[in-house]
């Protein structure tokens, strides 16, 4: 499958990226998205240990690779959560499969977003790293209503290369990510 976000990447983003950016010299330090990272913290497998399993299997079609299940590091009380049980599902992807994703999300997913007027640029850490969560996993095409048991959220990171908020703006707005204007 080929991927059209790469062939943008490659023939149009890196030309603007050295136009607009006096600081880059060469085609080496032209930023770029290096992974993705896609979190479920789920609370729930405290007191049920099958919706972890649902979590897993949600996240991996998702995704399209196996996820990792996380456990807890410390014991709280308060929340009846003992040191090593699991609590979430995380997932990191890289190169075609990150870029299946992003083209994915751009145009399927965030689009059947209720009420989406755009991405805020508040997402943005300070070292050229942008997050933002989704509220419901159902909008994702690969995921069944009918067999979801509860609604969950997905926290998304997307690392750029870069250190600097600006050149990070412009390579993803580059890459057709609605922002907010």
């Amino acid at each position: 499958m080929s991927n059209q976000l790469i062939d943008v990447y490659n023939n149009i983003v890196k030309k603007n990226m050295l136009e607009a950016f006096d600081d880059i010299i060469n085609d080496h330090q032209i930023p770029k998205i290096s992974k993705i990272s896609l979190n479920m913290g789920v609370g729930e497998a405290v007191s049920d240990s099958k919706v972890i399993n649902k979590a897993f299997e949600e996240i991996r079609m998702i995704s399209g690779q196996n996820p990792v299940i996380t456990k807890a590091k410390k014991s709280i009380s308060t929340f009846k959560l003992r040191a090593g049980m699991p609590i979430g599902v995380k997932v990191t992807l890289r190169r075609k499969m990150m870029y299946n994703f992003i083209e994915k999300l751009i145009y399927i997913v965030l689009p059947k977003v209720k009420d989406f007027k755009g991405l805020s640029f508040k997402g943005f850490d300070g070292n050229g790293n942008y997050s933002f969560g989704i509220k419901e996993q159902i909008i994702f095409p690969e995921i069944n209503y009918d067999d979801v048991d509860a609604v969950r959220g997905l926290n998304i990171n997307i690392e750029t290369t870069t250190g600097d908020d600006e050149k990070a703006k412009f390579l993803l707005q580059s890459l057709y990510f609605p922002f907010r204007d």
